[in-house]
């Protein structure tokens, strides 16, 4: 699958403490339809959430801005 298809699943973590975003990002992707992918908004780039999405069998795509990153995650 390519990021370009599927449905896309939105999570804001801007907000949320250390785990939580990383805890919410697994979640959704646990409970995300094989053909979706996600678009998570995050006030800092997650260096620890990209090992795992390795791990896990995800792609990923980010882009950063001065206020925040999105990454797309896709399988």
């Amino acid at each position: 699958m390519s990021p370009e298809t599927g449905e896309t699943l939105e999570l804001d973590v801007r907000r949320l403490e250390p785990p939580e975003p990383l805890e919410r990002i697994l979640d959704t992707l646990a409970d995300m339809p094989r053909d979706a992918r996600l678009r998570v908004v995050h006030r800092r780039e997650p260096f620890p959430l990209y090992d795992l999405l390795r791990r896990l069998g995800y792609q990923w795509h980010t882009e950063g801005a001065d206020e925040y990153f999105e990454i797309l995650i896709w399988s």
